[in-house]
């Protein structure tokens, strides 16, 4: 990827981010998420004993929860480093784009 891919990549991933951001930082954003951490099991295991079909849509829903967290935590070269098969870490004391 070159120089210029990498860095309309990287653009897209900000203003995509600013929009998460912009919805879910509210209050009403806030209460939202309140709600999401329930109904994705954000917190709880997704695992319904005896039921596979339960147990994959649960993690469904968990999977929309981490990407909504992920947008509003990570900035733009940690999302790009993530959906690109990366690991990300962030050193303690260390600040995210807005």
């Amino acid at each position: 990827m070159g120089a210029a891919e990498f860095n309309r990549a990287i653009a897209f991933l900000w203003r995509r981010k600013r929009a998460y951001k912009l919805t879910f930082g509210s209050l009403s954003g806030q209460e939202v998420l309140m709600d999401l951490i329930k109904f994705c099991r954000a917190t709880t295991t997704c695992a319904v004993p005896g039921d596979h079909d339960r147990t994959l849509i649960a993690e469904g829903r968990r999977e929309v929860f981490l990407r909504i967290t992920e947008h509003l935590h990570l900035n733009a070269e940690e999302l790009y480093a993530l959906y690109d098969g990366r690991n990300v870490q962030r050193l303690i004391g260390e600040t995210e784009d807005a």
